[in-house]
Parts: structure tokens; C-alpha cells; sequence
């Protein structure tokens, strides 16, 4: 089971870059961005997190400029989007965007996709929210022809276009992995239809483990099982590692160096307890 990093990438805090970095030198495997483009300041939709949205939802910086930033600093870490709102961007740019980080990172980006819960704010983009998951689809399916075909159509419901050219395609074949975040009854399905994992999170969803299995029993391909969100508690990681979890990733605090470093003394001390190391 590999251990990841969850953050969301603020003006505010250590740097994108600098993060990246020391969690690259402290040895862990992977490190993903959270991406909000706004917050709508009437916002209605509940936060599933609680009565109370942190403020770092609306202080992120670009989701991949940031990750284009963690990319350069360092050398062997995998950053991924945790996750993209891909509801909220035009697929054809946003093929572009992806294919470009993989490229220039030499193969390490790990796509997470989903489709949001802030009605609102992908309202603002003009998605209509009773259509997002049929959107959602079709855009991923349009963006998987870009990267795989050198003259790539698509002809959906909410996506269309003529052949197209576009480079570079992305160094990992057939493209990154698309990671499914949400814990919504459906969910299966569209890891099932499109996905290379589900990626849920953890504090959301008091079944993951029953879930997974179901995954697992439904799938025809190899399908990854991941968690975001995931405590530093060693029994959690116990129980995930039996449930099969290729990678588990605990979100740290966007705040000063001092702070980040404490979050990560805890994560990294359950992560040494459950393997056994110093």
C-alpha cells in the first residue's frame, strides 16, 4: 500500500512547490491538489463537510499551475488532482493541460475527476447540476480520443467536435490514470464505465470496504481501489490494506511550515506503526 499526501494549495501557505518538495525528501509517494476556480459568495449548497466552509476553498491557487509548480520541484514524487472538476472545464483545453503536466513531469500525474457538489459554483460555468455526471462522461470519453488518437472527434449529447490535432500526448500509455472520486450511490458505475480507480473519501462513506469488494466483483479489468481523506489512525490503515487499498492519502493543514510539519510527524508516526518502522 503506497501513503500519499492530500492538500489544498493556498496563497496563504507553503507554496505548491516548496510542499511538493518536502514530501518528495520525506519519502512519501504521491501528493494531490484540491481545486475549487471559486466559491460563490451566496452559495445554497450544503458543504458535506460540515455547516462551516474553510476558507482555504476559496484561497486555492489554479489547480494546474500547482501542480505544474510540484512537478518541476521535484523528481519522483506522483501529483495528481484530488480531484479536477472536470464539469467546470472545457475538455478540450483541459486534455491539453494534462497531457502537458504528464509530459513534462516525465509520466507522474494521476488524473482524480469528479464532478463537485457546489451547485452554484459549476452553475457559474454554465453546467446545469442535473446533467453534471452525463457531462462529466462525455467530457473524460472526449479527452481519452484526444490523448490516444492523433485526429481525435467526439460526438456526445454535450460534447462535439471534428477531428482534431493536439500535442503532446501525455508520456504515460494510454494516458494517466483516471482516478473516480465520490461516495454517491452511483458511483461504481462511472468507475466502472470510465475509471482506472475509485478514489472516495474516507470520512464520507462508512462502507468502503463492503463497497470496494463490489468493485471488485463487478469489474471485467484491473481496477484500483483509493482513499482520500484517510486518518492518522494505524487500525484504519490496518483495515484498508486487508480491504486491498493500493494508495490511502491524508490531507494536511494549509497553513505555515511549522503546522505542516507537525500534520505530517502524525501521519508519517501511523504509517510507522503500522509497517513497523522508525
Amino acid at each position: 500500500m503506497e501513503f500519499g499526501i492530500g492538500y489544498f494549495p493556498t496563497h496563504d501557505a507553503v507554496k505548491p512547490g516548496a510542499f511538493a518538495r518536502l514530501i518528495e525528501e520525506r519519502g512519501h509517494e504521491s501528493l494531490f491538489f484540491a481545486e475549487h476556480t471559486h466559491i460563490p459568495a451566496a452559495r445554497e449548497s450544503p458543504f458535506p463537510g460540515g455547516a462551516q466552509l474553510p476558507r482555504k476553498y476559496f484561497h486555492t491557487y489554479d489547480l494546474f499551475v500547482a501542480l505544474t509548480a510540484a512537478a518541476a520541484a521535484t523528481s519522483r514524487l506522483r501529483v495528481g488532482s484530488g480531484i479536477c472538476l472536470v464539469v467546470e472545464h472545457d475538455p478540450i483545453t483541459t486534455a491539453k493541460e494534462v497531457a502537458s503536466v504528464d509530459h513534462l513531469s516525465g509520466g507522474r500525474l494521476e488524473f482524480g475527476v469528479g464532478a463537485g457538489w457546489n451547485r452554484e459554483e459549476m452553475s457559474n460555468h454554465g453546467t446545469d447540476p442535473r446533467t453534471r455526471m452525463h457531462l462529466m462522461r462525455e467530457r473524460i470519453e472526449a479527452m481519452k480520443a484526444i490523448w490516444t488518437e492523433d485526429e481525435a472527434s467526439y460526438h456526445g449529447e454535450f460534447v462535439n467536435f471534428d477531428r482534431i490535432w493536439s500535442w503532446p500526448k501525455p508520456a504515460q500509455r494510454p494516458h494517466p490514470p483516471v482516478l473516480v472520486g465520490g461516495n454517491g450511490p452511483t458511483v461504481l458505475d462511472r468507475v466502472l464505465a470510465f475509471g482506472d480507480a475509485w478514489f472516495p473519501n474516507y470520512a464520507r462513506s462508512g462502507d468502503l470496504v463492503e463497497r470496494a469488494e463490489e468493485l471488485r466483483s463487478r469489474a471485467e479489468r484491473p481496477i484500483d481501489f483509493m482513499v482520500m481523506g484517510v486518518p492518522p489512525d494505524p487500525a484504519v490503515l490496518e483495515e484498508l490494506e486487508r480491504a486491498g487499498a493500493h494508495r490511502v492519502v491524508h490531507w494536511i493543514p494549509s497553513v505555515g511550515l511549522p503546522g505542516v510539519e507537525q500534520a505530517l510527524e502524525r501521519w508519517e508516526s501511523a504509517i510507522a506503526e503500522l509497517t513497523g518502522g522508525v
